[in-house]
């Protein structure tokens, strides 16, 4: 695949991910501040829902390279790179689920390079990758006390499938976070093509 421009940023690119990924992960930030819990409904929009403002805390996801190792180069799955004038700033990793969507397994953006349109960017690989598949649509996880992510993912035509409660339970028991199941369903596969002006373009 080429590199994929997005014309609102020129130096952003997105690129299937190469030797220098593991080094890109070392060297990045992907933690965000949870400032408040988000009561989710499906249905309604993220802007309705119940908010309970909490202490704020940084959290982390642990995000280790070589856990997708085997997604580079497969039939059924990429890795890609997002650069922000030729600096990596951000990820992707896809696969065919087995219900038959494409599997969002990752996104993370370097925390200085956000607000940049780099999530966006990756979002729209992620859909140019499943069309081209021509699978019926994508999802993916997050949980409640990511409202900046939940929010993205409504702007870019996400919906929630289901939401569990459970989820993270056996991690703590008491914890309030719930896992919420995005999908981005394709009514049809010839829809908002990735050449479309608004979208992210492909060059030679």
């Amino acid at each position: 695949m080429q590199p994929v421009m997005n014309p609102k940023y020129p130096g952003l690119s997105v690129r299937v991910a190469d030797d220098g990924f593991a080094a890109y992960i070392w060297g990045s930030d992907f933690s965000f501040e949870v400032a408040a819990y988000g009561a989710a409904e499906i249905g309604k929009p993220v802007a309705q829902w119940g908010v309970t403002p909490i202490v704020p805390y940084r959290k982390c996801y642990g995000i280790d390279p070589e856990e997708f190792s085997s997604f580079r180069d497969a039939a059924d799955s990429a890795i890609f790179m997002a650069y922000l004038e030729d600096q990596p700033v951000g990820h992707l990793v896809i696969s065919t689920n087995w219900n038959g969507f494409a599997h969002i397994d990752e996104l993370a953006v370097h925390a200085p390079a956000r607000r940049h349109g780099v999530a966006k960017a990756l979002l729209d690989v992620a859909q140019f990758w499943s069309r081209k598949k021509k699978l019926p649509g994508i999802m993916l996880e997050t949980q409640n006390n990511n409202l900046g992510a939940c929010r993205l993912y409504e702007r870019c035509g996400y919906v929630i499938g289901g939401i569990d409660h459970l989820r993270y339970r056996g991690i703590d028991p008491n914890t309030a976070e719930v896992a919420l199941f995005w999908y981005r369903l394709f009514d049809n596969p010839l829809e908002n093509p990735i050449s479309s002006p608004a979208s992210p373009r492909l060059v030679p």
